[in-house]
């Protein structure tokens, strides 16, 4: 993320030359959505740094405790003009501490430190000075949705013009004639690729941000499924960058009178969106992960570090994985892992080492199974704390039964389907799995327990919510019967 400013001299003498008129403060809830609060610009001072912006906590998600009260503090390397406000605003990042006696602590289960704190166990245990990540963002682009949960009417609705399901409409207006087909909309062209301006604008933004985009195209979803990557960096910055980027994306597509969604499955019998997660690490300024002898050139350390988080995978579905439509997602035929194993250049497999990242600095792997409904900071840390459990116990990814698999994994047959192990079926399965095995994420107090049981009571109710509603299908279904 840019970092023009270090100290609030410097953010005021920017307040000044640019004629800012309030200052806004960016805080992150359980489930990963930004919310907000802002002040004139005359009340952000020294002691806004050193008190902070007090606020109430328990409206936010998180686990009960003996106070509510909270104060927010402001980081000031993420203060970046918000361009989607009417109002001349400067918006920024922070923290978030306890109050508490004789100093204010920080709350350890707010996400942005729950991220810091697995950043320093890694530290602290001499594994690496820094993880590095690249996030893939895969996201709709809709003209309309609409949806509607009732007693009497449960339904929902997306469209785009650029959908084959309108290329039999009869308006001038509306149809001409350059609809994209069902999963035929891989690096689609102008003028079948309708998106292109909006997310060139999202990238240009996201630029101005400091989030360094590597490039952009249609997806394989015909309806308007489209991907941006950025470049990879250090993991709580990473985090603060989806945040950005989500928030970017949702409001330029508004601009352009569009809706965005990171719903990993929006559409049915469509392609599906995830956050493929690159990653690899550093010591000394030296990469971690490469070896030229080893399989695919990787070292021992990377391949350790993987055989952490296949061996955890299931329980790390809850963070990575945690709303009911990502296992909507994670089926066979489309180009989604539904098996727990490793391969280079495999796309059906769940850890994909890519075949073109050769040299010692770019030697990586990446997690293809997250998608954009997680809260960035509680899915990276996790996948960090798998991963140094794996190193810690020397879990390596070539002994433990997950491949390589350098074949496809959807053409299976019945006998080999019973050799192989796969992810949840649902999302029930995945915060089972993470009741019985989430000690790998507690160890160093980087997960409080208290946060893990929340976040397992929440995601059963909406498991059990969505459970209970009757879905459109069962009419198509059973209605006759």
């Amino acid at each position: 993320m840019i970092n023009r400013f270090k100290s609030v001299a410097d953010v005021q003498k920017y307040i000044r030359e640019f004629d800012i008129k309030m200052v806004d403060f960016k805080m992150v809830d359980l489930e990963g959505r930004w919310r907000h609060l802002s002040i004139p610009v005359e009340r952000f001072t020294e002691k806004t740094m050193e008190e902070g912006i007090g606020f109430d906590g328990s409206n936010y998600g998180y686990a009960p405790i003996e106070k509510s009260d909270m104060v927010f503090i402001p980081n000031l390397k993420t203060a970046i003009i918000d361009k989607f406000s009417e109002i001349p605003t400067i918006t920024m990042m922070g923290d978030v501490f306890v109050i508490d006696e004789p100093e204010n602590r920080p709350f350890d289960q707010y996400p942005r430190n729950v991220a810091l704190a697995a950043e320093k166990y890694m530290r602290d245990e001499g594994i690496a000075d820094q993880m590095i990540v690249g996030p893939e963002f895969e996201f709709y682009l809709f003209d309309t949705v609409a949806y509607q949960v009732r007693e009497e009417s449960v339904f929902c609705e997306v469209d785009t013009k650029q959908a084959e399901w309108n290329s039999a409409m009869e308006d001038d207006v509306r149809n001409k004639g350059y609809q994209i087909g069902r999963k035929k909309g891989y690096h689609a062209d102008i003028p079948q690729d309708i998106t292109y301006n909006s997310r060139a604008k999202m990238c240009m933004t996201m630029e101005d941000w400091g989030i360094k985009v590597k490039y952009h195209h249609h997806e394989v979803g015909g309806p308007g499924q489209v991907e941006i990557e950025v470049e990879l960096g250090e993991m709580t910055e990473m985090a603060d960058a989806v945040m950005a980027t989500k928030y970017i994306i949702k409001n330029t597509a508004l601009e352009d009178d569009r809706t965005a969604t990171f719903l990993p499955k929006p559409i049915y019998d469509e392609a599906g969106s995830g956050l493929h997660v690159h990653m690899h690490l550093f010591k000394d300024g030296k990469p971690l992960f490469y070896d030229k002898n080893g399989y695919s050139g990787l070292s021992e350390l990377a391949l350790c570090f993987m055989g952490g988080i296949l061996k955890h995978a299931k329980s790390l579905c809850a963070f990575t994985n945690p709303s009911t439509n990502s296992y909507k997602r994670l089926v066979p035929g489309f180009e989604a892992p539904v098996t727990i194993g490793f391969a280079t250049a495999n796309r059906s497999s769940v850890v994909r080492i890519p075949a073109y990242a050769k040299s010692p600095e770019n030697k990586r792997f990446e997690l293809r199974n997250p998608d954009g409904t997680a809260n960035p900071y509680y899915a990276f840390a996790a996948i960090l704390m798998a991963g140094i459990d794996g190193v810690k116990n020397k879990i390596n990814a070539m002994d433990g039964g997950w491949g390589p698999y350098d074949f496809n994994l959807y053409d299976l047959t019945d006998e080999q389907k019973k050799e192989v192990k796969s992810l949840p079926r649902n999302l029930m399965d995945a915060l089972d799995a993470l009741e019985e095995d989430h000690d790998y994420l507690t160890a160093g107090g980087v997960f409080p327990e208290a946060l893990i049981d929340i976040w397992i009571q929440k995601k059963k109710a909406d498991f059990e919510r969505v459970n209970s509603i009757p879905h459109p299908a069962e009419f198509s279904l059973y209605y006759d019967l």
